[in-house]
């Protein structure tokens, strides 16, 4: 247990040396889920009229695992120095926004996107939370493309691969966030809530990149190793396609229907691999 302990350690430091800026900024979203935990936990979730505290802790949460998420895979896109350091500053100045928005409103009892008590100050600001968003749509895609075009040879291709697919799903998540700004709500028909497709969509970053880093430092043969890879990955695609026409037919995810059936399927074929390759990783590092 304390060599897989100091194996994690030892990735994390390396991450924190590349990125100290995403990961701090990351890591200011904990805080923020951290305090908002303690108001959930003494006030409620609720502040009337709009605002959801409740909101505030997903929020925070879910972006700073996603910027710790970035700033792990950004220095392997090989970009120039000057080019790098854009992209990093746009991430870190949208992200700010985004805590800042995302909190103050609902602490003032006020929806942060789509406000329909706020004065034009908020309605603004909701605006600019919609470009920021769209900011990000942007980054993801010139990061996605950045490593789809990468060539063979590959130095690392085993997490290459991985953060390829998992910056298509960040796409697919993406779209369902364009689809919000378009609604201006996150429900559409009777249950469909595309903020499920936005946020699994986005965790790619975790689930893919993991089961690909773990099997990069194992001593499977490489073909095992991609193999692997493509069927988790391809399964998590296909749960996120399913998810997307579940929720864009009006259900709820955890309606049972042919689309939620097919995507949890999809799941447990991701989960399997995804085990796998830890039972591989863990196998490595013991035998060393």
């Amino acid at each position: 247990m304390q060599i897989i302990f100091k194996e994690l350690i030892t990735l994390a430091i390396s991450i924190f040396h590349r990125e100290k800026g995403l990961v701090i900024t990351g890591l200011l979203g904990f805080l923020i889920a951290a305090f908002s935990a303690v108001y959930l936990f003494f006030q409620g979730e609720v502040i009337l009229p709009e605002g959801n505290m409740k909101n505030v802790f997903s929020f925070t949460a879910a972006i700073g695992i996603f910027l710790l998420s970035i700033a792990a895979i950004l220095p392997f896109a090989f970009f120039s120095e000057r080019k790098r350091k854009v992209i990093r500053w746009l991430f870190i100045i949208a992200i700010l926004y985004g805590y800042m928005i995302e909190t103050i409103q609902n602490f003032r009892g006020l929806n942060p996107r789509f406000s329909e008590v706020g004065g034009l100050v908020d309605t603004i600001a909701g605006a600019l939370f919609g470009a920021v968003s769209l900011m990000l749509v942007v980054l993801g895609i010139i990061l996605a493309v950045q490593f789809l075009k990468m060539k063979a040879p590959l130095a690392r291709p085993v997490l290459i691969m991985g953060i390829r697919y998992a910056l298509l799903s960040v796409f697919i998540a993406n779209l369902g966030g364009i689809i919000m700004i378009i609604l201006q709500d996150r429900f559409v028909g009777a249950e469909g809530n595309f903020i499920v497709l936005h946020g699994i969509g986005y965790h790619a970053l975790q689930t893919l990149l993991l089961p690909a880093w773990l099997l990069e430092h194992s001593n499977q043969q490489q073909g095992r190793k991609r193999l692997l890879l493509h069927a988790g990955s391809i399964a998590w695609l296909a749960s996120i396609l399913f998810i997307a026409v579940q929720t864009g037919l009006g259900h709820s995810i955890l309606e049972l229907h042919l689309f939620s059936i097919l995507a949890s399927i999809s799941l447990l074929i991701w989960l399997l691999t995804a085990v796998l390759s830890l039972v591989y990783w863990i196998r490595f590092i013991v035998k060393d």
